[in-house]
């Protein structure tokens, strides 16, 4: 495709579609080329995802240009999205390194400052060409240094999320509907009803946070329903570390990080595939 593109058309497409782009939070390098290259392989338009715990630990210009390299050798469309930030500060320091789409998370505030403070971030990234994505409710679990206990993770409300949309211009939404970061210890408790209310509502693509181990065919009803972007963190971080455990279990002197980062590697896309199978994005990248 050759550069990094916004993820606010090919959201819309997954949208109009009936499927969902798989959006991965990478930390290494590794993790970056893997999901890549399941993306490749399946012709999935892909979202590369970095939390603000990422972008201070490896900094936004690194991850940027390891992105911009990724979009250039693939023959996929790829967007580099900014998950759950809170500092508008940091938010455009990464605009400005060449993120195309960024995540105001101000649900942890009141509806009227949510409003307010996506507001903000809207008139920065729309001016510069960048998707903004927002939150509604409180999705549980922890995100990096964002910890919403189980009991405060409050579901959005479908009249909310029509006044918000409209309220902030806000081209993606991210409604709480009882998904949790992390990994779930029972079944996850999702409410299609109210999924099904909010998408009848809003016509923006909606996105589906807490990825990570959801049955498959919840995936597929909440896909159906209308969420256009499904995030994968915690699987992956599992999966590329348990990867390099076993290389050290086998070989505890093994210190050649290629040895162990190439299992790690394998173990990642393997996953990814599996996930861009089941939001049902494989063999779409043509579309967006």
């Amino acid at each position: 495709m050759g550069h990094l593109i916004s993820s606010t058309s090919m959201l819309q497409a997954a949208r109009e579609q009936g499927f969902a782009v798989t959006a991965f939070n990478v930390h290494t390098l590794e993790m970056l080329q893997a999901v890549v290259d399941a993306a490749q392989e399946l012709q999935a338009p892909l979202i590369l995802q970095t939390t603000v715990g990422t972008v201070k630990h490896l900094g936004p210009e690194y991850i940027v240009a390891a992105a911009q390299v990724a979009a250039k050798q693939a023959s996929i469309p790829i967007a580099l999205h900014l998950d759950h930030c809170t500092d508008y500060d940091l938010l455009v320091a990464c605009i400005r390194a060449g993120y195309t789409s960024v995540m105001i998370d101000a649900s942890m505030h009141p509806y009227d400052e949510n409003v307010a403070r996506t507001k903000e971030v809207v008139k920065v990234a729309k001016a510069a060409g960048v998707n903004i994505e927002a939150e509604l409710g409180k999705v549980g679990g922890v995100e990096d240094d964002i910890v919403v206990e189980d009991e405060d993770a409050k579901l959005a409300v479908p009249q909310e999320c029509v006044s918000f949309v409209e309220a902030t211009g806000v081209p993606t939404l991210a409604p709480a509907i009882g998904t949790a970061h992390g990994i779930y210890k029972g079944e996850p408790n999702i409410a299609f009803g109210r999924l099904e209310e909010i998408a009848r509502l809003v016509s923006v693509p909606l996105v589906l946070h807490g990825g990570s181990g959801i049955p498959e065919e919840q995936v597929k009803r909440c896909v159906k329903l209308g969420m256009a972007k499904m995030n994968v963190a915690t699987e992956l971080r599992i999966a590329f570390s348990n990867a390099i455990k076993a290389v050290f279990d086998a070989n505890p002197e093994e210190n050649d990080p290629r040895k162990y980062m190439v299992p790690a590697k394998q173990a990642v896309k393997a996953l990814a595939m599996d996930k861009i199978r089941m939001a049902g994005c494989d063999g779409k990248a043509h579309l967006v």
